[in-house]
């Protein structure tokens, strides 16, 4: 069984002292670092760290380990959270027709890759039904229609508090989540465009890029803001095409880069891997 373990990931303006004084703190109160990893954004001034470290031997019991550290934290201007490797975060996927992004999640989640509770599918079609009842998954049809959106996303809404879901993963979900849905779960709502974003926004990229005879393809799965398809970008990929490549060839191989791409964005944000400043994001490995 892997060791429980406790990680500290924190950003501030980049200042002398800023990792001495975490390492003195972990140190001082019986912690032992088992990883730490950290960069500098020059331009923006801004410092960003993770710091994982056993707390078996930590004399702060963790749910109490704000107190002690303001001390420490508020001189720099430190922006962190503390998080723990045996919490299981509770994931909602919601999905549409293609099902690929689905099943690869699902069959990563069985085989323990990816270490969180999915406790609902919710679906704008019910083509998903069988694949959530094969995997055990209660799954719930929401469907959307240009005049009760807002209906739908009550709906929605309701069934992510009931099951107090922690972030939510759009698996093409081909449906633009309104602002107010964006703003409940700042952060913690997970996108997978298909195609190397910033190139080909919108509802059919894999059209645009063919139109554009461009040579390579991609896949990007971001956080979900206001703009759509112009969240924080966590992963990327891309795969080469060529003139003898038709639109179908392109959505096929484009699908098999969209659901590893999404899966690893999802697994590095249920480990605390990821950090968010500006449009930007630090994925610490």
């Amino acid at each position: 069984m892997t060791k429980k373990s406790a990680i500290l990931l924190l950003s501030c303006p980049d200042k002398k002292g800023v990792v001495a004084s975490i390492a003195g703190f972990i140190y001082q109160h019986g912690g032992n670092i088992l990883h730490a990893d950290e960069h500098s954004d020059v331009d923006s001034g801004i410092f960003l760290m993770r710091v994982e470290f056993d707390p078996a031997e930590f004399d702060i019991p963790l749910n109490h380990f704000a107190r002690p550290f303001t001390p420490i934290a508020a001189p720099f201007e430190m922006q962190w959270r503390l998080a723990q490797s045996d919490y299981r975060p509770r994931m909602a996927i919601l999905v549409s027709k293609y099902d690929h992004c689905l099943v690869d999640l699902l069959y990563r989640h069985q085989s323990g890759e990816l270490t969180c509770e999915i406790p609902c599918i919710l679906s704008n079609h019910p083509d998903s039904q069988a694949i959530a009842d094969f995997y055990r998954i209660p799954f719930f049809l929401v469907p959307v229609e240009k005049e009760n959106k807002e209906v739908a996303e009550r709906q929605i809404r309701a069934r992510l508090e009931r099951y107090n879901i922690d972030f939510i993963v759009l698996a093409r979900y081909m449906q633009i989540l309104s602002d107010e849905m964006v703003h409940a779960y700042p952060g913690r709502i997970i996108n997978i465009h298909h195609s190397f974003l910033p190139a080909f926004v919108g509802s059919k990229p894999y059209h645009q890029a063919f139109t554009r005879g461009v040579k390579l393809i991609g896949a990007t799965s971001h956080y979900v803001t206001e703009v759509l398809d112009d969240g924080p970008i966590i992963e990327q990929d891309v795969v080469r095409v060529s003139h003898r490549d038709s639109i179908e060839d392109l959505i096929q191989k484009g699908r098999d880069l969209e659901k590893v791409v999404l899966s690893r964005a999802v697994r590095w944000h249920i480990e605390n891997r990821v950090l968010v400043y500006g449009n930007k994001t630090v994925v610490f490995e």
